[in-house]
């Protein structure tokens, strides 16, 4: 049976990007200064504004002390003119004044803070605080996890035209979570995110293409759109390029482009095309066959604790494939597989067991057991 393609879901990382300030009237020389590298005269001309209780000013300055632009980077310095624009309401203050709680940057961090800001910012239509106060209702930090919120605050700043909140906005109708599940409004936003050259989406748009959830399905389609993710160096998009080279699907089947492209996702560290790219080595499908490198592959993925990868490797001990044989070893896998999860692992634990004598098995689970406790695993 041909192996399943793999979907990326939520990305929920905190977008560290500063909006720009406007400069308007007594602001216009100080700007102008900034903008040619004047920083002696900016800073004078802010700080001037700033002392008199001008926000955009007051933001202004904070940024140059964020920076280090004309003067030493001071986080407090930074910290302190932001929160005396904040204060005064002004949307893009509030806005790096919750990165710094979020980050702990200059202070620690603090994401109950950093939700209140967003949400000051989100509430004057910022789509970046928009879419991090989806993230923190997602994540449950700072505020009580909740999916409705999340996907509310996602979809104010996917309308905006954010990438990321689009991506998340079609992962939760994907999923149902927070909305009802629905597949035309995933492929909806998928496509907004995917266009933009959101990576993450041009993976999961042309998964939707390949199980034709909600569009025809449509392998030439799927391939435009993995490949583009691929091509970005997106090593979820790398495996399943290689997958639809392994499977024939959109392009001739070619088992040698399929390693080529499974090979970079491996070298990324994605565990699950680690396991793949062994499970290759050992059938010599489209690279010579080579036990050795089979072994080398399930080893990688299997200290990131893939199940599948442990129990390839609690195969190879016990077939003697690349390694010597030693059920010892094999148990010690197979059990840490089995805790995993996997079923097939529990049967290859008891078919190696009548192998082994009672002391074996119990030095085995001793192995397994102290592998899970000091992250110590066999060699």
């Amino acid at each position: 049976m041909k192996p399943a393609l793999k979907y990326a879901f939520a990305a929920v990382v905190l977008l560290l990007s500063f909006a720009a300030p406007v400069a308007a009237g007594p602001l216009e020389d100080a700007t102008a200064a900034d903008d040619r590298g004047d920083y002696a005269t900016a800073l004078l001309l802010l700080r001037e504004l700033a002392d008199q209780g001008n926000a955009r000013a007051q933001f202004k300055l904070g940024g140059m002390y964020d920076d280090g632009r004309g003067v030493a980077q001071n986080d407090a310095e930074a910290l302190k003119w932001y929160r005396l624009a904040a204060d005064q309401g002004y949307g893009n203050a509030q806005y790096n004044l919750a990165l710094m709680y979020g980050k702990g940057q200059g202070v620690p961090q603090n994401y109950l803070e950093a939700a209140r800001w967003f949400g000051k910012a989100a509430e004057q239509g910022d789509a970046d605080a928009q879419y991090n106060l989806g993230v923190l209702y997602f994540a449950g930090q700072g505020v009580a996890r909740n999916d409705v919120e999340a996907a509310k605050w996602f979809r104010k700043a996917a309308e905006q035209g954010e990438a990321v909140a689009q991506y998340n906005l079609g992962v939760m109708h994907d999923d149902g979570r927070g909305v009802a599940q629905n597949y035309a409004e995933a492929l909806k936003w998928y496509l907004k995110a995917a266009e933009q050259g959101y990576a993450l989406a041009q993976n999961n748009l042309g998964l939707v293409y390949v199980n034709g959830k909600a569009a025809p399905q449509d392998y030439a389609e799927a391939m435009k759109w993995i490949r583009k993710a691929a091509e970005q160096g997106y090593a979820p998009g790398e495996l399943n390029l290689g997958r639809m080279y392994d499977n024939g699907q959109g392009v001739p089947q070619d088992y040698a482009e399929a390693v080529k492209w499974i090979r970079k996702a491996a070298e990324q560290g994605d565990a699950e095309a680690q396991t793949t790219l062994g499970v290759r080595y050992n059938s010599g499908q489209g690279v010579p066959q080579d036990y050795a490198e089979a072994v080398k592959w399930f080893r990688k993925a299997a200290e990131q604790g893939d199940a599948e990868a442990q129990n390839k490797l609690g195969t190879v001990y016990a077939q003697g494939q690349g390694v010597q044989r030693d059920y010892i070893r094999a148990y010690t896998w197979f059990n840490l597989a089995a805790m995993a999860g996997s079923q097939r692992a529990v049967n290859n634990r008891d078919i190696a067991a009548q192998h082994m004598t009672p002391a074996e098995i119990a030095e085995a689970q001793k192995l397994a057991r102290e592998s899970k406790t000091n992250k110590q695993l066999p060699q």
